[in-house]
């Protein structure tokens, strides 16, 4: 009986032991220690560059002797220099021409490669091709397609009598852009699509079953539970899509530098051009500072007027 009596009293003792709280102090030591790789990976190759940044875009300095201090004279410049409130509207329009031309596509490819059709993955494959492709190669494939005289384009609208492809695709001032919007789009739509296939196959099945049962058309489907269960899907997308377009270089560098004239130069490139041709190391930190700040601006915004910090689980399904 008093083994039995003592045997009781361990156990209760045992489980109070358990459920007693633990100190707060020793969890947060021990999620410090976990993050501080993290923590100062970030803050190397992210806090610090920022913080450079915005230090060197008060002071004058060309690549080689010691900075001087410059106050707002970088600053002013902006203001009064007309190429760069040029970059700026141009950057402007390709962030909204890329958001509304890949948005659409992106979601229709990755809806359909999350379904059951024949050969869908085959299809998922092909999709994916421009995007193990790296960006210089493909800037340098598409310019010798659009080439006006030996290009493939100019070869097919002669033999077809298309006498609309045989032109300067490149070198138009009204048509460069929306070359180099088609170009990033084929090039970045298979990232999104799998974004979306993702997203897609994540909707529970049975609300589509619902659906079916209340008479829902297909179009009703789409707007009513596909596009309300794809809205966090949405956000990410356009958010690294947005950020994304503001630091598009390397392929408008190669396919036009920035022309024809000033039609095409994005703020990246004006970065470039006042930091490594110019030398002056300041104002392009100013240019810098901006377009971080734009960014950061763009993805907090989405996520807050979206209510994307507050979203809560979805339960899984399968299509």
């Amino acid at each position: 009986m008093a083994t039995g009596e003592a045997m009781i009293t361990t156990a209760r003792r045992s489980r109070a032991a358990r459920e007693r709280p633990k100190p707060q102090g020793s969890h947060a030591l021990a999620d410090l220690i976990g993050l501080s790789p993290s923590m100062a990976l970030f803050a190397v190759f992210v806090v610090v560059p920022i913080v450079a940044a915005c230090v060197l875009s008060f002071l004058r300095w060309n690549g080689l002797g010691t900075p001087t201090w410059a106050g707002l004279a970088n600053w002013r410049t902006f203001v009064d220099d007309p190429i760069a409130h040029n970059s700026l509207e141009v950057t402007a329009k390709l962030v909204v021409l890329s958001w509304i031309v890949q948005t659409p596509i992106s979601m229709a490819l990755g809806m359909f490669v999350a379904g059951r059709q024949r050969y869908r993955a085959v299809y998922a494959a092909v999709y994916l091709l421009p995007l193990l492709l790296s960006t210089v190669g493909i800037a340098l494939v598409w310019q010798a397609v659009l080439d006006p005289e030996f290009g493939g384009l100019a070869w097919l609208g002669l033999h077809i009598h298309a006498q609309f492809l045989v032109q300067n695709w490149l070198g138009s001032g009204s048509l460069a852009l929306y070359v180099l919007v088609a170009i990033i789009a084929w090039q970045f739509i298979p990232f999104h699509t799998l974004l979306y296939q993702v997203g897609r196959r994540q909707i529970p099945q049975n609300l589509y079953e619902a659906a079916a049962l209340d008479g829902a058309s297909r179009a009703q489907t789409l707007r009513h539970v596909t596009l309300p269960q794809l809205r966090y899907t949405i956000v990410v997308s356009s958010t690294l899509m947005i950020v994304g377009s503001l630091t598009y270089f390397d392929i408008i560098y190669v396919l036009t530098g920035g022309g024809p004239g000033y039609t095409t130069r994005v703020l990246s490139l004006d970065m470039y051009q006042a930091a490594f041709l110019d030398n002056t190391f300041g104002y392009a930190s100013v240019l810098a500072v901006i377009l971080g700040v734009i960014g950061v601006v763009v993805a907090l915004g989405l996520v807050r007027f979206t209510g994307f910090s507050s979203m809560s689980s979805q339960r899984e399904g399968m299509a």
